[in-house]
């Protein structure tokens, strides 16, 4: 059997594409999509040809059905569903096509994903899409009827860390227990009980830690005063909130290394909003070993943010006494995606059917 898969994963104005074998990646790019040409398409799916072309253009060589083994696409939001690899299908396209669950640029990793593979009559898969959900039926529940708690968090790169502090520890995945907490420009903090994600804040406009871009947990009364305020329309606020908050919010900047760099100059506001955000994250990460009833691996702590030693010095006075920590910076989605694809391929997993 062959062994490369083409990994596909659209973003907001980029397309990454990789060629990935059992022993690492052999080529990766990132294709940028000037937003521009972007903005002329109502829906996302409506770029389908514009980023289909360019990756062709840039991976033309590795078309062959002679050379690959399959098409991995990242997975767009779908219904809620438990994680693993699924197999590309037509209700998954209809869905995705439609934009059922949201008009997401990964939306269009499936569908590119599954052109490629009928034009070589090979597979193709999506791995861990962002609606994953393996929620408790504690999770579920609010406090307030008309509201349920939705499981969305970063579960490609939580599911691919807690496997490599997995093999750190020598266990399967479904036998260990983790406090997983990716951070990026929003923050995904779970419990992971055998390899499932149990709880989670809402990473785009839930509970949890203020990030460098979203509100995090807000005061009710005050929230409710501000949307009644006559200054937000729905959509502004909801942007504001996502987009516009947290460090921004406060100091102007997403950006964790300016931020710091501002902070090593003296700056006492930066400081102060900085600190405040680590010790929202401690606390989450206290409410998830909770969670787990103190019967846990370890905590795995890992995203973009978790390049900062910095940051990761200052989460450590928080928790280090809840037992070990693993940090394991940047996202592996990429790598994730490919390791999904030949889990199936090498008989070690089931692909499942949407």
């Amino acid at each position: 059997m062959k062994n490369t898969v083409l990994v596909i994963n659209p973003g907001s104005t980029s397309t990454k594409i990789a060629i990935w074998a059992t022993t690492g990646s052999i080529f990766q790019q990132t294709v940028t999509h000037p937003s521009e040409e972007l903005a002329k398409f109502p829906k996302v799916v409506d770029q389908f040809d514009l980023r289909l072309g360019a990756l062709m253009e840039a991976v033309g060589e590795w078309l062959d059905s002679d050379k690959l083994s399959a098409v991995v696409g990242r997975g767009g939001p779908l219904r809620p569903l438990e994680g693993g690899t699924y197999f590309i299908n037509e209700p998954m396209l209809i869905d995705l096509r439609a934009g059922k669950y949201s008009n997401h640029a990964s939306n269009l990793g499936a569908l590119m994903a599954h052109y490629l593979a009928g034009e070589l009559t090979i597979p193709c898969f999506v791995v861990d899409p962002v609606t994953v959900d393996e929620f408790s039926p504690f999770a579920r529940i609010s406090g307030l009827p008309e509201i349920v708690r939705k499981c969305r968090s970063h579960a490609l790169n939580i599911k691919a860390v807690a496997r490599e502090a997995a093999a750190m520890v020598n266990q399967p995945l479904d036998q260990c227990n983790f406090v997983v907490v990716h951070m990026g420009g929003g923050l995904s903090i779970c419990p992971l009980a055998g390899g499932k994600i149990i709880d989670v804040n809402d990473a785009l406009l839930g509970m949890g830690p203020f990030s460098p871009e979203r509100a995090g947990a807000l005061p009710i009364g005050p929230l409710v005063e501000l949307c009644f305020s006559g200054k937000y329309s729905k959509p502004d606020l909801l942007q504001r909130l996502s987009t516009n908050a947290g460090l921004k919010g406060y100091l102007g900047t997403p950006d964790l290394i300016e931020i710091e760099k501002r902070i090593e100059s003296g700056d006492q506001e930066a400081l102060l909003h900085y600190n405040a955000m680590c010790y929202q994250i401690g606390k989450e990460i206290g409410a998830a070993a909770v969670v787990l009833k103190g019967r846990f691996d370890g905590i795995v702590m890992t995203g973009g943010m978790a390049n900062s030693a910095r940051l990761i010095d200052t989460l450590k006075e928080y928790v280090s006494f809840l037992g070990r920590i693993f940090v394991i910076p940047g996202e592996k989605e990429m790598e994730a995606l490919a390791l999904g694809a030949f889990r199936v391929l090498d008989g070690k997993e089931k692909a499942k059917t949407y």
